[in-house]
């Protein structure tokens, strides 16, 4: 079983993989209490640690993905779109039960206190998250410079695993995906929820979760834009409600991507 919540959107998504576990009527409740809990107080995200720790004594294969949600740059500069008395919160609390975390680059520093200039800056903020608990950090998107160019963006992963025997595995990867001149509502959800089911499908290989997430992602995007632009008419700016993603028209492509954008090994 594996479990997404996405503090952003304030909604639960459970993805059960084989097994459906039993949930007593007392913490059915407490579900439906954390759904009406205001995003802007602190209990909400205890709520969520509450709930992880319930799902994980009930079934210990649960996987948490978290979306840090608290802020991000525009033009250079970063800004919390959340009240700052969040951030310890996510930092002691949500971030350590979580086995994947998908941050943006100024949420990764946010939640390190550690700036990123360089790629080396970026691997060493992943390797303090790693420290604070998750075996998967997927920083989303930054404002490093793309080997490929200005037109890309670059997203870094990270995945850390300690065996049995004390030896740990570690893999690290660079993905450029092309940068694309729009504003879409849903994008962090969607990654979010790709990646959680691609590492499931390969929990072994982040590259491979992450080429697939990523290419899934550009699918969608492309037909969005496509369809938005015949919705605008030729000459005018598609609107919000033009950009809505194109999921459903996407659905063979989100389950099986063709791999257009590759990721390299670090």
């Amino acid at each position: 079983m594996t479990a997404h919540f996405k503090t952003k959107s304030f909604l639960v998504f459970f993805f059960f993989s084989l097994t459906i576990i039993n949930m007593d009527r007392a913490f059915c409740l407490k579900i439906l209490e954390f759904s009406s809990i205001s995003s802007q107080d602190t209990s909400f995200l205890a709520m969520v640690v509450d709930i992880v720790q319930e799902l994980k004594q009930q079934n210990s294969n649960l996987v948490y993905v978290c979306d840090p949600v608290m802020g991000d740059k525009w033009n250079g500069e970063g800004s919390m779109y959340v009240p700052k008395d969040l951030l310890p919160v996510y930092r002691d609390k949500v971030v350590p039960v979580a086995d994947i975390i998908t941050p943006n680059q100024f949420e990764a520093e946010l939640l390190t206190g550690r700036k990123i200039y360089t790629e080396k800056d970026a691997l060493e903020v992943m390797d303090m998250l790693h420290a604070m608990g998750p075996e998967t950090v997927v920083i989303t998107s930054s404002d490093l410079q793309a080997p490929l160019g200005n037109d890309y963006l670059i997203a870094l992963g990270s995945y850390r695993k300690t065996n049995a025997d004390g030896t740990k595995i570690t893999q690290r990867i660079r993905v450029e995906s092309p940068k694309v001149d729009a504003v879409f509502v849903g994008t962090g959800d969607l990654f979010a929820a790709m990646l959680l089911a691609w590492t499931h499908k390969h929990p072994n290989n982040l590259k491979v979760a992450c080429e697939k997430t990523v290419s899934a992602m550009q699918h969608v995007l492309q037909r969005t834009i496509k369809s938005a632009k015949a919705q605008a008419g030729e000459g005018n700016k598609p609107n919000s409600a033009n950009l809505e993603l194109r999921m459903v028209q996407s659905k063979k492509d989100i389950e099986n991507p063709e791999i257009i954008v590759k990721a390299t090994v670090l």
